[in-house]
């Protein structure tokens, strides 16, 4: 990456991203959980489905950015030293989903045994892939996808289960957690983006990235029962 031609990229970018998100945000209206919970017809055995889902493919979150932290020169400490912070802070995340089933009536030996549906085993592979490629810059397509959702959307989610279902504070403790917590990770990445470093070829890694996730994030939630 270079710095050179980095203001003209990064001003681009930030448009390529945000008509990525629009469409992610139109295909989650469409996701049949998301509409039901609209609707207020959402059902616990919902709630504890996706619980079920999210668990599975958040136990790889920190592993995915360890390896991409492996996988940045020393050109790219920055980077680098961002995304081993960042995997520090997510290696717990999924135990927040453990409590929140458990007080939702489910077993941890049910949620332990259970594997990942079609769509968390596209998106995983997916992101080890990419974690695994020299550089991968384009993660931060990923990040601004995945931690765009819990600082805009987890929060309120949260709340309308909420209100639909009577759950409690401790039945929704991850999502309302990540309001607070990705809101700070998005802030940190908006500064890495605008921070000169994104070249023109970087912004196209990211944004195909963003769209590849966008599209798996959306499949995974699709496919509760698969």
């Amino acid at each position: 990456m270079t710095a050179t031609s980095a203001a003209p990229a990064t001003a681009s970018l930030a448009e390529r991203l945000a008509t990525v998100w629009d469409a992610f945000d139109r295909r989650l209206e469409e996701v049949p959980i998301l509409r039901r919970l609209a609707e207020g017809t959402v059902t616990i055995e919902d709630y504890r489905r996706l619980l079920f889902n999210l668990r599975q493919q958040v136990v790889d979150g920190s592993p995915w950015i360890s390896r991409a932290a492996a996988s940045f020169d020393i050109d790219h400490f920055a980077l680098r030293t961002a995304a081993i912070s960042h995997a520090q802070e997510e290696h717990r995340d999924y135990l927040m989903i453990e409590r929140d089933y458990v007080a939702v009536g489910g077993t941890l030996e049910e949620l332990r045994a259970g594997r990942k549906n079609i769509g968390s085993e596209a998106l995983s592979g997916y992101m080890f892939h990419a974690a695994s490629q020299p550089n991968p810059v384009g993660l931060l397509g990923a990040m601004f996808i995945i931690e765009g959702l819990g600082a805009q959307r987890a929060a309120g989610w949260a709340r309308r289960f909420q209100e639909v279902l009577g759950l409690a504070d401790n039945q929704v403790h991850f999502m309302v957690y990540h309001q607070e917590a990705d809101s700070e990770h998005t802030g940190n990445l908006e500064a890495i983006l605008t921070s000169g470093m994104i070249d023109d070829e970087a912004a196209d890694q990211i944004v195909r990235c963003a769209e590849v996730v966008a599209r798996l994030y959306v499949l995974q939630l699709e496919e509760l029962d698969s």
